[in-house]
């Protein structure tokens, strides 16, 4: 934790006013006690007095809030209780974003077809913070899924517990990495059960297996991609929330190279770029794992990019899914853009593959080579429209229209000519 700015700027004196002034010189500011020291070896002293005394921890971790001050939100039929700097990562555990709802809808829909492909399914919310989603999940999917919010921090942990008590929900509660659970709650008026765990997102994948998994730490998810593909299971399906849209939109080209390992530029289709980088990195952490993957959804807004795939076990599926990761040769002039030919010959000048003429007609290099991007479909019709039966069902109204939107882009029509036919009634793609 920072505890004082060393040094502050130095005062300028006022020249028009009183003299002692222009005698001070630099100045210390405590930020703990507010106090403000001239020399610096007397700031020095000051600050290990307050380190002796331990009054530099953070207090919105050590001192439990009170229960007079926690707010009660509702979401699609589901209470939580946020702290009252919820929406503010840096200051609070419980991090609670109201502007991430669409985010869950869509995660809730491509989770309830999957409950209708096989249940009951073992899902996971590896990143719990006021466990509004995996309760989502169980209130409104019941005994079709088997629920498990994990969170690595304890006040995040307790509030959950108290959020699925907020709901009548039994508490199955487990705080190691071995097996040692806990059930709490009363057994009466409490229908289903809620499995929550402390631990580190990377250990309790690498311990269990799931059918159904969704990553969304605060940031990227690149960290946590090796551990949810070494155990997800077979069709199982794996979701993950990027929300370092300046790395992903460019903005921060050398922080998407150093997570991504992408070279990438400003361009207008940059959101579209951003999902294929993600994809590109879940492809190749699947494949680390001999597992292939089917795109299933895949849309970049305001505020985050969510990817959601299904996995192929085998080495032959994450084969043929890693050919999907190639290059893009991108016109810096016209925009105009073609991924690279598959080949192990070198071109003397690849960049000749563009339609356009930009090359010939235009001094210098006028195109670059961006990626490793993925360069297979971004959606499957057949997953779409089964996710829009599903918001339809659970009355998702904000998942709707984006949806209706996804199925009209995947099958090239307009909202004119979509159909309402039961998606059930398709064979599966």
């Amino acid at each position: 934790m920072c505890i004082c700015h060393l040094p502050c700027h130095p005062v300028k004196p006022n020249l028009v006013g009183d003299q002692t002034f222009s005698k001070m010189g630099a100045h210390y500011h405590c930020i703990i006690c507010s106090a403000t020291i001239t020399r610096r070896t007397d700031m020095i002293g000051h600050i290990n007095r307050h380190v002796n005394k331990g009054e530099t921890e953070s207090r919105f971790i050590t001192v439990p809030a009170p229960k007079s001050s926690l707010e009660v939100l509702k979401e699609s039929a589901t209470d939580v209780q946020v702290l009252p700097n919820y929406s503010t990562p840096h200051k609070t555990d419980s991090y609670f974003n109201p502007k991430m709802k669409l985010n869950r809808q869509l995660i809730f829909c491509a989770l309830a077809v999957l409950a209708e492909e096989r249940n009951p399914i073992e899902c996971l919310d590896a990143f719990g913070a006021t466990g509004i989603m995996g309760l989502q999940w169980a209130k409104h999917l019941r005994s079709s899924v088997k629920v498990t919010i994990n969170d690595c921090n304890e006040n995040s942990v307790t509030m959950i517990q108290e959020n699925c008590h907020l709901n009548k929900m039994k508490v199955k509660l487990n705080i190691k990495e071995e097996d040692h659970d806990e059930a709490v709650g009363d057994e009466e008026g409490n229908t289903d059960t809620i499995e929550v765990t402390k631990m580190d997102a990377n250990v309790i994948m690498h311990l269990r297996s799931f059918d159904f998994i969704h990553l969304d730490p605060f940031g990227t998810s690149v960290n946590y991609l090796d551990s949810a593909f070494r155990n997800v299971r077979n069709l199982g399906i794996v979701s993950l929330t990027s929300t370092d849209i300046s790395s992903l939109y460019a903005k921060a080209q050398h922080v998407a190279l150093r997570h991504y390992g992408c070279n990438i530029v400003r361009t207008e289709y940059y959101k579209e770029l951003a999902a294929r980088i993600v994809i590109a990195a879940v492809t190749r952490a699947a494949a680390r794992c001999n597992k292939g993957i089917e795109v299933l959804l895949a849309v970049a807004l305001e505020h985050f990019v969510l990817v959601v795939v299904r996995v192929l076990r085998g080495p032959s599926p994450a084969d043929d899914s890693a050919k999907k990761i190639r290059y893009l040769i991108h016109c810096q002039w016209c925009e105009e853009r073609i991924f690279q030919k598959e080949g192990n010959m070198v071109e003397e000048n690849p960049y000749q593959q563009l339609p356009c003429d930009c090359h010939g007609s235009m001094p210098g290099k006028t195109a670059v080579a961006l990626g490793p991007l993925w360069s297979g479909p971004l959606f499957n019709t057949g997953f779409l429209r089964r996710m829009l039966f599903e918001a339809v069902q659970y009355g998702l109204d904000e998942a709707q229209p984006l949806l209706k939107t996804l199925v009209c882009e995947a099958e090239c029509t307009t909202s004119k000519h979509f159909s309402t036919h039961s998606p059930y009634d398709e064979n599966k793609q």
